[in-house]
């Protein structure tokens, strides 16, 4: 009986989310991916293409 008191407690008291440094990098992670993100859609490449495209569906030049 014990020893399924403690293995009850032991699964109450286990860890189920981040932890403190886990957050850290994920918010690390999470920004340095947004910040590529942003360089590569700002960029004239993505720009060009996106104009290219409206261009297209709109039968317009842009």
């Amino acid at each position: 009986m014990e020893r399924r008191v403690a293995a009850v407690r032991e699964r109450a008291c286990a860890d189920r989310g981040m932890t403190t440094a886990e957050y850290a990098l994920g918010t690390l992670a999470a920004c340095a991916a947004a910040a590529v993100l942003y360089k590569v859609l700002s960029g004239d490449a993505v720009e060009a293409a996106l104009r290219a495209v409206i261009g297209k569906a709109l039968g317009v030049q842009v």
